[in-house]
């Protein structure tokens, strides 16, 4: 499940070549904050996929709710 989220958000992923350093810029619609940018554009989607494990755990660990993709939705809920 949490695979078939990654890939569901990775594919929501825009990239447009920054044109004063002609680096790629990378960002998840719907995933507030969440970007990457690199030298071309195979090492920023692999920085955008790091990026959004690493925005995910940190919601988690904050109990922040995470959005739905595709129907796709992990809760996150409170353990005692």
């Amino acid at each position: 499940m949490l695979n078939e989220y990654l890939n569901a958000a990775l594919h929501r992923a825009r990239y447009e070549i920054i044109p004063d350093d002609g680096f790629y810029y990378g960002e998840i619609p719907g995933f507030d904050g969440l970007y990457a940018s690199a030298a071309n554009l195979e090492d920023c989607r692999e920085e955008l996929r790091q990026s959004l494990e690493d925005w995910m755990l940190f919601r988690i660990s904050k109990q922040l709710p995470l959005p739905v993709v595709d129907g796709l939705e992990l809760a996150v809920k409170e353990i005692a």
